[in-house]
């Protein structure tokens, strides 16, 4: 009887033991649910560029990106009639401009770039991501990156004097966006430009500010559509070449494209209102009004490559 008894008080403490022990872990579950966590918000765009212009996207950190743009000639040409047609509305018109470029991300935040743009110029740049939209211990309802560039003119004689120094110019740009629903993103770009030397010599300047809007809406998982526009605000009109020939530049940019995510790459095919390869030349030398036969078609194509493999610590 005694063994009896003494079994069953062993076996009651170990019950009311296993019990407490599991009503301890289930508040301890509770507790963590309770806790708020941090949601970053991802995919804004689904690559480091809206069509022309930089989004707040960065390559992954310890990869390297390379991106191929390609733009064909105007669409259709006054006066030129069918030769438009027969020149495959610019492409096969002999006249096409080619951006090649390198992202690489040191850290999740530092973003830096090269590329030959074509016509023997080079541009190098820094993109800083300063803020990122998220919710959760921290409501951040947008993201913010800075982006400089600096483009070298390696062609023969850029400049009257043709001293080193006159054949650079700078970009800098804020980018301001938000992935406003799962298909819905918006960005916002203020952006200066600065000549050390005007490219044409009289009554120009050597700053020229810009504003544009560009957003992506996603058709399905692996599509979406693209848009731009841009606005340039001074130093397009009335100007005067080295020949003292009028020059007006045209200040309006816009773009529209079809990005397909192919798994591998980042494939987008658009038309653009400029020819020009450059952020600097789409922004404060455009020739081009906004009209069809203005237009060009090119396409854009970037893969991804891991350089360093990344650890992630949980």
């Amino acid at each position: 009887m005694k063994k009896l008894l003494l079994f069953l008080f062993v076996a009651c403490s170990f019950f009311i033991r296993a019990r407490a022990q599991d009503d301890l872990l289930g508040d301890l579950v509770k507790d963590d649910a309770a806790k708020v966590k941090q949601n970053f918000t991802i995919a804004t765009f689904k690559s480091t560029r809206i069509i022309n212009l930089e989004s707040i996207e960065m390559t992954g950190k310890g990869n390297l990106e390379f991106m191929i743009s390609h733009r064909f000639g105007s669409i259709w040409k006054e006066g030129k009639g069918w030769t438009n047609v027969s020149q495959l509305f610019g492409l096969n018109a002999g006249a096409a401009n080619t951006y090649m470029s390198f992202d690489y991300s040191f850290t999740d935040y530092l973003n830096l770039g090269f590329a030959a743009t074509g016509n023997a110029k080079y541009e190098t740049w820094a993109k800083i991501r300063l803020l990122r939209q998220q919710t959760g211990l921290k409501n951040i309802p947008v993201s913010l990156t800075w982006f400089s560039l600096t483009n070298f003119d390696g062609s023969d004689g850029p400049s009257p004097n043709d001293f080193a120094w006159n054949r650079f110019s700078f970009l800098h740009q804020i980018l301001i966006a938000r992935k406003i629903s799962d298909k819905f993103s918006l960005q916002l770009t203020p952006s200066f430009i600065h000549y050390n030397i005007v490219p044409y010599g009289y009554n120009n300047t050597n700053n020229i500010f810009s504003l544009a809007i560009g957003g992506r809406y996603k058709l399905t998982n692996k599509t979406a559509i693209s848009f731009e526009y841009a606005r340039q605000l001074n130093g397009y009109k009335d100007l005067l070449d080295e020949s003292a020939s009028a020059v007006n530049y045209v200040p309006d940019l816009f773009s529209l494209g079809y990005d397909w995510d192919t798994g591998g790459h980042i494939f987008q095919f658009f038309f653009t209102s400029s020819s020009s390869a450059t952020n600097i030349g789409q922004l404060s030398a455009n020739t081009n009004d906004i009209r069809l036969g203005n237009f060009s078609l090119g396409f854009n194509l970037n893969r991804s490559y891991g350089i360093k493999r990344v650890v992630k610590s949980h």
